[in-house]
């Protein structure tokens, strides 16, 4: 017991050392606990706490994709009112150019600044709906509307005329043979054709698009047939039809337009599709055709209402440019200033690459052979009407798809395209609806899937053919036209 106070004060000491030691410790721990707490601090004072002026301000560009579009509400956002929270910029991203497009560079024609030049000069880049209201003999049909989907096995749509407006495409053809469709000596037009007609015509004026309607396959000696011996119930036939056809659309604006007589010629003849000046009786046509060509401009201007000023679409024999540049056409004549008249022209040229199935498929930008094709014929027309203030129109052009021969038909249609432009010209692609098979296929859109088989033909066509108002300008190029 003798060592016991030593023992005491030993732990007495070891306690007291301990705690002094602890105490130590503990004040360097908080000293350094607290300095981090202070920085963190001091850097959350550094951040903004937005008032609610600033959240006024404040924009939080986000796409929520738990949009509940049906009941019109929104993820809040913060610092952004729910109905701003959803909104994104709009962004249109520049399309990539074809490879396969040309890069051109066409010299502009002087070409004079009219009404009528500008009107067609608007018109830009149109499309024909070939081969369903032109269809005509289609005997295998139970009702006379059947006729529409006969020929090209689809039925139109008002998606279609969207998806070609979204497109770029400003004119839509519509050719309509009307024979199948008529009765009694004063060939009446049935009701059920004729609101048909005028539906498709509504979807394009709907889409503030430009409409020619016309008068198809009704070349025939029981219909209209250009020469002395049937000219006189030719000439009953063309105001029979062309009445009711005026008096139907009479309040429609200048957005239609009217096309008399679809290639006029001697069907059955030996010289059908081309012009024998040489020939008397080829003669003979191309004068029945002027005397048609004023039956139908008197016809439609006496209908009066928007008709008097609607501009009206006359073609030559056979609707050529020798039909209309030859020596024996003349443009009808019209209520005096009107200037409401356009030449009417069909050019599948050169023919044994645009139309002929068993000719070439070659066509390029880089022969001059091919070039000059296309450049000889334009001239004819800018030399004769153009040039002087008369506008032209060519309502069918293309080129056969053979064995995929799709770089020529892209350099053809981009130049044909450009060439024309320049010259004051615009053009209409003929599109059957055909993609294979044996016949001439100049399909471009599926009516069915309302997608374009042949993108790069189209894009070609748009680009050479110009902008349009209601299009990004950045998603266009525009082609290099320099001074002559």
């Amino acid at each position: 017991m003798k060592g016991m106070p030593q023992l005491i004060l030993s732990t007495y000491l070891f306690v007291a050392v301990s705690q002094a030691c602890l105490r130590y410790a503990m004040g360097i721990i908080m000293k350094k606990v607290t300095a981090f707490l202070l920085c963190i601090l001091m850097c959350l004072m550094m951040i903004p706490i937005p008032n609610a002026d600033a959240a006024s301000s404040f924009k939080v560009q986000v796409y929520n994709q738990n949009k509940d579009t049906a009941n019109n509400t929104n993820t809040l956002v913060w610092g952004v009112e729910p109905d701003t929270a959803n909104v994104i910029p709009t962004v249109t991203p520049t399309p990539t150019i074809s490879p396969l497009i040309p890069e051109l560079e066409i010299a502009e024609y002087d070409v004079p600044d009219n009404n009528a030049m500008q009107f067609v000069e608007d018109m830009k880049l149109g499309w024909n709906l070939g081969n369903a209201f032109d269809a005509y003999n289609c005997d295998w049909v139970t009702d006379e509307l059947e006729y529409e989907a006969a020929w090209c096995g689809a039925y139109t749509t008002k998606e279609l005329m969207d998806t070609l407006k979204e497109t770029g495409f400003k004119t839509i053809r519509i050719p309509v043979s009307w024979h199948d469709h008529v009765s009694g000596n004063s060939f009446e037009i049935s009701e059920a054709w004729m609101n048909r007609v005028q539906e498709v015509v509504n979807y394009c004026i709907d889409n503030d698009m430009y409409v020619i309607i016309n008068m198809h396959h009704d070349v025939d000696t029981a219909y209209y047939y250009p020469s002395t011996e049937y000219l006189e119930n030719s000439r009953r036939y063309v105001s029979y039809i062309w009445t009711q056809i005026a008096e139907r659309f009479a309040e429609y604006d200048e957005h239609l337009i009217f096309e008399g007589i679809n290639e006029p010629r001697l069907v059955g003849h030996t010289i059908e599709w081309w012009i024998d000046l040489n020939n008397t009786e080829v003669v003979d046509s191309l004068l029945c055709i002027n005397e048609l060509n004023q039956v139908f401009v008197d016809t439609v201007r006496a209908t009066g209402g928007k008709n008097a000023s609607r501009y009206l679409m006359c073609s030559g024999y056979c609707a050529s440019a020798d039909g209309a540049t030859n020596t024996y056409f003349k443009l009808p004549t019209d209520i005096s200033g009107n200037n409401k008249l356009i030449i009417s022209v069909h050019a599948y040229t050169p023919y044994s690459f645009a139309l002929d199935k068993t000719g070439t498929g070659y066509w390029s930008v880089n022969d001059q052979t091919s070039v000059n094709s296309v450049n000889e014929f334009l001239d004819m027309l800018y030399n004769k009407y153009t040039s002087q203030g008369i506008p032209v129109v060519i309502g069918e052009f293309g080129a056969l798809d053979k064995n995929g021969n799709l770089q020529s038909r892209v350099e053809y249609a981009s130049y044909y395209i450009a060439a024309a432009r320049a010259r004051g010209i615009r053009c209409l692609w003929w599109d059957n609806n055909a993609f294979t098979g044996e016949g001439e296929l100049f399909g471009l859109i599926n009516r069915s899937t309302y997608e374009f088989e042949y993108p790069e033909i189209v894009q070609g066509m748009m680009i050479y053919a110009g902008g349009d108002e209601t299009s990004d300008e950045s998603s266009t190029v525009s082609p290099k036209i320099t001074p002559p």
